[in-house]
């Protein structure tokens, strides 16, 4: 009855997500609300001191994961805020980009540029950045849509082939499944999918877009800030891969280098001062991680995670595989991941390859279903949870390209 009653909260949630625009609620608000009340209804239904303190102990447990990504999240969008309000994005576009470019063309840039970056850094920071060169075209409602759902999956996509582009995909290396080598491999299959994606996305894409020109009124500051941002990129890849420092650690320490610049250099023409800069953070992005991942941990906790488990067991593991990916649109893949590995099943080499691509691009196929649809959704205004699905079939039919081309190239190379 109660594991009954907190589905239900999880369902009503999504709902929430799904009729948000009929109900005018933001979702942030409601999935915030019912992550609450469902952790609330675990501590009024323990039975027992002994239970309450384990459901103390995994919340703490739940929060600790929230406040890592809320830290995350914080210090990437105060750095993108900054960058994108000194026009420095934009002059990172004009610079690779062509002033005037057919749309056709433009759709695969995007496409690879947000594949590449994700490959290289975090989700999160890649999504942003991507997102931010949205904003110097002039692009329709409708183009701008179709190029945000084409980085959310080139994002998720370019993260599976190294270990500081993807949570699970550090996960699954650190438990010993697969080797950089192997890894570097899926580039292979997610660079043809995130290509015939953009391909499919250009088909009735006609005439040419042009950057919104800017002025290079930027001063010295601004471009140490920049580099700052980038040197704390791949100082984040190299301490987490060299000494194992979470990622969250680095990049917190490259803000506050970021506040103290900007402390001793200050622009004139500069109105507030660089650390009011992370006023610009859009809160209700995090609100709505906050509430999701309540509702994930309450999940974990009751079992469900657990059940999938079990039920993943009962087929063979390249089509376990393929739908644990499914799955993974509408739940963490992070938890997922860490509960499959948990089982331990017995996997070759291929099908583990094949469950990193899954768990990694297969949250694509809802814009729930990973932090790059998430802050895609809160950035672009035209992308709901409704506009989102008419392209869940293109989606799916990459999702199910590059899967299969995962399967066949890794058994080609461990032949």
């Amino acid at each position: 009855m109660l594991e009954t009653f907190l589905i239900t909260l999880a369902v009503l949630a999504l709902l929430s997500i799904v009729f948000e625009e009929v109900t005018h609620i933001n979702k942030a608000k409601t999935t915030l609300f019912l992550g609450c009340i469902s952790w609330i209804t675990l501590f009024i239904a323990a039975q027992s001191p002994e239970k309450t303190a384990i459901i103390s102990d995994q919340l703490n447990e739940n929060l600790l994961e929230i406040a890592t990504l809320w830290l995350f999240l914080m210090s990437t969008m105060t750095f993108v805020a900054y960058l994108n309000a000194k026009g420095m994005i934009q002059m990172l576009v004009q610079t690779i980009f062509p002033e005037q470019v057919t749309v056709r063309m433009l759709m695969l840039q995007v496409g690879a540029f947000a594949l590449i970056l994700s490959t290289f850094c975090d989700n999160v920071t890649a999504t942003l950045v991507s997102l931010g060169l949205l904003t110097t075209f002039n692009l329709d409602s409708q183009m701008r849509r179709r190029m945000a759902v084409l980085i959310i999956f080139a994002v998720n996509s370019g993260g599976v082939a190294l270990i500081t582009g993807d949570v699970t995909t550090l996960m699954i290396f650190l438990a010993g499944k697969v080797h950089i080598s192997e890894l570097l491999m899926l580039f292979i299959p997610a660079s043809i999918s995130v290509l015939l994606l953009a391909v499919l996305f250009s088909l009735r894409a006609e005439g040419a877009v042009s950057t919104t020109p800017i002025k290079a009124s930027y001063e010295k500051i601004d471009i140490i800030i920049g580099v700052i941002f980038l040197l704390t990129i791949v100082m984040t890849m190299v301490l987490n891969v060299f000494f194992g420092i979470p990622p969250v650690l680095t990049f917190l320490s490259g803000l506050s280098l970021m506040f103290l610049v900007g402390r001793s250099s200050r622009s004139r023409a500069e109105e507030v001062q660089i650390l009011e800069y992370i006023r610009q953070v859009e809160f209700d992005t995090l609100l709505f991680f906050l509430g999701i991942l309540l509702l994930v941990g309450m999940l974990k906790e009751i079992g469900t995670l657990d059940l999938l488990t079990q039920v993943y067991s009962m087929y063979d593991p390249s089509i376990s595989n393929f739908f644990t990916g499914v799955g993974s649109a509408l739940l963490d893949n992070v938890p997922l991941t860490a509960a499959l590995l948990k089982a331990e099943p017995v996997l070759t080499t291929v099908q583990w390859l094949g469950l990193t691509y899954s768990v990694g691009v297969g949250g694509s196929l809802l814009i729930i279903g990973s932090a790059a649809g998430i802050i895609a959704m809160s950035k672009v205004p035209e992308l709901t949870f409704v506009s989102y699905l008419k392209y869940v079939p293109a989606l799916l039919l990459c999702y199910v390209v590059g899967y299969g081309l995962t399967l066949v190239i890794a058994n080609y190379i461990h032949v």
